[in-house]
């Protein structure tokens, strides 16, 4: 475990912006027998991605936090060029987290001309997401697997708010045989249960006010569900809470089996599971999902 010293107020956080230079510090890092945590992010960053910098630095001895607003992970008509960008305070909040690089590299780095391979992950990105975004779990699926080949870090780092992407990325962890430990981190959430998320700035203050309310629903969900209540009616009373809370477009409100992501139900739950929603406040579409330990 690593042994944390403390940054003197002078020390910047480095900044590297190409594989070359990335690796030299990792390799360097290698030569002295450390070991590397990946901390993959697109940046906005708030005490969400904080907790997994923590965690990274638990589990090894240097801390790698990527920064890149991945395009090819935006469908048409989505939100990349409007997603919040500010390098210096992400910088800045880093520094402060004690990670030991910030990688920040070009899309031209990421994706050099000719740039023409993609990973697609069967099973766990079918559904939920991947029925309402199509082509994202590809675009994630592939810029993981490029940050996992540029840093070769010993763990990587993932929150399960965007629990379906955890899935994807462990799935493709496993099927491509990678030497990296894939972990994921609680969710943070706001005092009145909000998941923290860097699309909360899109949020203006009436729908701020009702956004608590997907929280809500899930763990009242997730009562019933402990209860023998049957999925089919679980998941209609999820949508129906959401609507009455003001919330828009429904993506889902659905049950699904911990780790597979397979559907439960119709009825009562058997299993541990998860429940799982997205929609729309406004023009913001906001995920959360919640734990449910039914061993039954």
């Amino acid at each position: 475990m690593r042994v944390i010293s403390p940054r003197m107020d002078a020390q910047p956080l480095p900044i590297v912006r190409t594989v070359a230079a990335l690796r030299a510090h990792v390799g360097a890092w290698r030569e002295r027998g450390q070991t590397v945590a990946l901390v993959p992010t697109m940046g906005a960053l708030h005490e969400g991605h904080l907790s997994l910098v923590k965690m990274g630095r638990a589990q090894a001895d240097r801390v790698v936090v990527s920064v890149f607003v991945n395009p090819t992970q935006f469908g048409r008509g989505e939100d990349f060029e409007a997603y919040p960008r500010d390098e210096m305070a992400d910088a800045d909040l880093l520094r402060g987290a004690q990670a030991d690089i910030m990688y920040a590299p070009t899309p031209e780095e990421m994706y050099p001309a000719g740039f023409s391979t993609s990973i697609t992950v069967g099973g766990v990105s079918e559904g939920l997401c991947g029925d309402f975004r199509p082509g994202h779990f590809a675009g994630v699926a592939t810029v993981v697997a490029k940050l996992l080949t540029q840093s070769v870090p010993d763990v990587a780092i993932f929150g399960e708010k965007d629990y379906q992407q955890l899935m994807v990325i462990r799935r493709l962890v496993r099927d491509l045989d990678l030497a990296v430990e894939v972990l994921g981190a609680p969710i943070v959430r706001e005092r009145d249960g909000l998941a923290r998320s860097s699309r909360n700035a899109y949020l203006a203050a009436e729908e701020r006010a009702k956004a608590a309310a997907m929280y809500a629903a899930l763990k009242a969900a997730g009562a019933r569900l402990l209860e023998g209540a049957s999925v089919t009616d679980v998941e209609a009373q999820g949508r129906a809470a959401l609507t009455a809370a003001g919330f828009g477009a429904i993506d889902y409100f659905e049950v699904r089996g911990e780790g597979d992501l397979a559907r439960r139900g119709p009825g009562p739950i058997k299993g541990p599971s998860r429940v799982l929603a997205a929609a729309f406040l406004g023009r913001t579409r906001l995920i959360d999902n919640l734990a449910v330990a039914n061993g039954g």
